[in-house]
């Protein structure tokens, strides 16, 4: 077994005891396949989709009302799980990227022209940014070159559309500072019912007047502005003003709301949320009005059914070049009546290439070529009828928790957790310390003798675990979105942080919004997580659940063995040969086994579930429940309610199946093939096909089979 980073969170328990071999995968893209299997059961790039609501039902894939709800937020080998919701705060913008909207000539000339207003006294130049003929690209040119540039100013001379500077801009930069006018603006244009924007602590009440005239001047009809004190500083606050009852929408409007186009999307090397983002910035809709089944493998090529809101299928095949500029190719496209949901998927089908392969000792490097081979054969030929008969040992992969990451997505999860989502600042470093000293009661000459760096170095060590400021840990090297986070953690400064951070890195970009709107105090932080969508923000707990899960599986094994044991919790599915006038068998049930049902053999070891932590689920009725309460009590959860009432966060857990099948399972042992001129006749090569159930994990499958980390 590999014991690096990148698979500390994926014990080493295995449930066949076969020998197992070496290999690699991944070594070239399409090395590793990925095709969604709809809710039907048909390959997507091979059948369209057919939509119908509700969870599966076949037995072959329900498990439990709970586990649809897993399936939900759980991805197939994937780095996390993500749905563009519409809890945010304000609109997400940041994926409208200039250099798609207006193509990179005129994107460079439009940052030319604002260096050219930077450097001068206010000026009656203006650019023209091109003719656009319909009108939802129009809308979208305003709104990212408002976001973009707040002290611009958009003018349509249909179909042109023309930039100038925004005389208000320029007029309240000389009441307030830049950064300030520049985020007003931007909170004016966001229009967020029931948000409001607060200017720094202002003591002049001079001053404060100049600027309440010039906000009621022009922005009068649509703010109101008031001046309050906190902690002997006044400040200014704006908010919006109530409207009246909503404006009735057209029938055209209601008509374009309703529309959904269905496709199959096809992605090389792009995470799901970057080609979202990079479709999404195309259409000039939101990346919040695509639905998904559910999240697929960054480095793979991989299939997958979408739905898209507003974009009608003529719309979307008039971008179809401009997608696969970019990695992107859509297919089977056709008008549906709804979205899709996470998790209305069967599972994936997955088609592997294991190159390199070699046996295990080091022994047989030294026989010959022939005998490697036959070797390798017999080995392989054990490994997938074991596995096609056993399964594997159903855990979560280390893509759940951040594979190669600096800070794994478990840790930030359990900060979440325990509610330590504020990055501390000096400040609160210096407050930490007194308490610490005051707690252990040290002499006051003792504790005032310690020196200051001591004091913060204490304090930093303490206060790791804040869940922003591992979130924004940077890798190892200085690419750009590691370069951008390591800025922000040493000056503090989230606009600067933003403006480094890579357009397509949206997880990372929403939270330094915030940061940069709400200031990085207690508020702001929260302010940070509540900008990304909620799926998001739950995938963090969820992937420190699936650790202990993880970890709950492997102790599991090693103590009570591969029978089933009396407290087990198994799924049971009443009457569950018996089909109901609706078409449907009836709902599982979790049942606790008996001791007479443990030495009857009633259940099998793949009936036997094991719970995601929650505050709904119910625990192991033998040894494995006292150690689902130590295992939390050690991450300081005893107490947990697993519930983060200022996130919006609930977690009522759910319920795993310990073993997890391969269907379908084929293979191909045969030698390499000549690749770009470059041939290794010696070296074996392994082709694999199989289908797994929706949550499970192609590279575990792979480990039970090899016997390593592929």
């Amino acid at each position: 077994m590999k014991q690096g980073s990148e698979v500390v969170n994926v014990p080493a328990c295995f449930i066949s005891n076969h020998e197992g071999f070496l290999g690699s995968i991944k070594n070239f893209i399409e090395d590793f396949v990925v095709t969604e299997i709809d809710i039907d059961g048909h390959y997507v790039k091979t059948a369209a989709a057919r939509q119908s609501p509700g969870c599966a039902s076949s037995d072959k894939n329900s498990k439990t009302d709970a586990d649809c709800k897993e399936n939900s937020s759980v991805p197939q080998d994937s780095d996390v799980s993500l749905e563009w919701g519409v809890d945010v705060p304000l609109p997400n913008l940041g994926s409208f990227d200039l250099g798609v909207i207006l193509g990179p000539s005129v994107s460079e000339e439009l940052e030319h022209f604002v260096l050219t207003l930077r450097d001068k006294k206010p000026t009656e130049l203006e650019l023209s940014l091109g003719s656009f003929a319909d009108k939802h690209q129009r809308a979208n040119v305003h709104r990212a070159v408002r976001h973009r540039f707040p002290f611009l100013m958009t003018v349509t001379i249909q179909p042109e559309i023309r930039v100038r500077e925004d005389p208000d801009y320029r007029e309240l930069t000389q009441l307030v500072k830049e950064d300030e006018a520049e985020d007003f603006f931007r909170f004016i244009d966001a229009k967020v019912r029931g948000s409001s924007y607060t200017f720094g602590p202002d003591d002049n009440k001079e001053h404060r007047t100049a600027v309440h005239h010039f906000l009621n001047r022009r922005f009068g009809k649509l703010v109101e502005t008031k001046s309050f004190s906190d902690q002997g500083r006044t400040s200014i606050s704006v908010r919006l003003r109530e409207r009246g009852r909503p404006k009735k929408r057209s029938a055209d409007e209601r008509k374009e709301e309703e529309v959904y186009t269905a496709f199959t999307l096809c992605k090389e090397n792009l995470e799901t949320l970057e080609a979202i983002s990079y479709m999404a910035a195309a259409l000039g809709i939101l990346p919040s009005d695509f639905t998904y089944a559910g999240i697929k493998d960054k480095r793979a090529i991989t299939y997958q059914s979408m739905v898209v809101k507003k974009v009608s299928p003529q719309r979307l095949q008039e971008k179809a070049a401009d997608f696969e500029r970019r990695g992107m190719r859509v297919s089977q496209v056709r008008s549906v009546s709804e979205p899709l949901r996470l998790g209305r998927l069967q599972g994936n089908h997955f088609d592997l290439v294991v190159r390199d392969l070699r046996p295990h000792e080091s022994g047989d490097a030294l026989s010959s070529g022939a005998d490697v081979h036959t070797r390798l054969a017999t080995l392989v030929k054990e490994a997938v009828e074991n596995v096609k008969t056993r399964g594997f040992v159903n855990y979560y992969g280390p893509q759940r928790f951040g594979s190669g990451q600096s800070a794994q997505s478990d840790r930030v999860g359990l900060a979440l957790l325990k509610e330590d989502m504020v990055r501390v600042t000096l400040t609160a470093c210096r407050t930490r310390w007194s308490f610490i000293v005051k707690f252990r009661q040290l002499p006051v000459k003792q504790s005032c003798s310690v020196r200051l760096s001591d004091a913060v170095l204490m304090c930093v060590v303490v206060c790791q675990v804040s869940a922003v400021r591992l979130f924004f840990t940077p890798e190892e090297g200085d690419d750009p979105q590691s370069h951008a986070k390591r800025h922000f953690l040493q000056t503090d400064n989230a606009k600067e942080s933003l403006a480094l951070m890579p357009l397509s890195k949206a997880r990372e970009r929403l939270m330094l919004r915030a940061l940069n709107r709400y200031g990085t105090g207690s508020d702001g932080c929260a302010q940070a997580w509540l900008s990304l969508p909620h799926s998001m923000r739950v995938f963090y707990p969820h992937a420190y659940c699936s650790r202990v899960w993880n970890e709950a599986v492997a102790h599991r094994l090693a103590t009570l063995g591969h029978s089933v044991r009396q407290g087990d919790l198994v799924w049971i599915r009443e009457g569950q040969n018996k089909v109901e006038d609706s078409g449907e068998s009836s709902a599982p049930r979790i049942h606790v086994v008996t001791d007479e049902e443990e030495i009857g053999g009633v259940y099998t070891l793949d009936q036997v579930l094991l719970p995601m932590p929650g505050n709904t689920v119910k625990y192991p009725e033998n040894t494995m429940g006292t150690w689902y309460q130590e295992r939390l009590a050690r991450d300081g959860l005893n107490d947990c309610r697993f519930r983060v009432g200022s996130l919006k966060l609930n977690l009522p857990g759910c319920y795993r199946p310990l073993l997890a099948i391969p269907h379908n399972l084929s293979y191909q042992l045969h030698k390499a093939a000549s690749r770009e001129g470059k041939q290794d006749l010696d070296s074996d090569v392994l082709t694999l096909n199989f289908d797994l159930d929706s949550s499970c994990y192609a590279t575990i499958c792979l480990r039970e089979i090899m016997k390593c980390d592929p």
